[in-house]
């Protein structure tokens, strides 16, 4: 596989690695994202503005932390990529993006979103890892998940 191939494959994985379902071992980003994240680079950037208190990580391990207590509670999270991932690679460094939906049931109810995810990649010796992370987030009216993973299926009248 060539550059654009890899990280293409790594950021689909990615995605799917948010995925929760009932019953699910206790989320540990660590565990989950290691072969992802560069969790030694000083060069780490990482925000999604789903985050209610929109920080910005300067490390995977600080990443982690933002997102390990939501995950912990969530019931479920299903992911489906509707976009993407569209790469350019040279050298060194890699910039991917691609589109998702989402669905994540929480004890408060469920929330569909829908999100833009850019990510910039570098090579290290162990493959390529993220140092760099923007997600985009808009929540999705009723019937639009469900249309997202059914391409075609018209808007509900009103």
């Amino acid at each position: 596989m060539n550059d654009e191939q890899v990280i293409s494959e790594l950021h689909g994985r990615w995605v799917f690695g948010w995925d929760r379902r009932e019953g699910d071992t206790p989320f540990d980003f660590e565990r989950v994202f290691g072969e992802f994240y560069d969790f030694g680079s000083p060069d780490v950037r990482l925000y999604d503005d789903f985050d209610p208190a929109h920080r910005v990580a300067t490390t995977a391990a600080g990443y982690g932390a933002i997102w390990e207590p939501a995950f912990r509670e969530m019931v479920s999270a299903e992911h489906a990529i509707d976009d993407g991932p569209h790469v350019v690679a040279g050298g060194d460094l890699a910039a991917s993006t691609l589109r998702f939906v989402a669905r994540i049931a929480a004890p408060a109810g469920v929330t569909d979103i829908r999100t833009t995810s850019s990510l910039v990649w570098h090579r290290t010796p162990d493959g390529w890892r993220i140092i760099r992370e923007h997600n985009s987030t808009r929540v999705l009216a009723p019937g639009e998940f469900s249309r997202a993973l059914r391409p075609g299926t018209p808007a509900p009248a009103g």
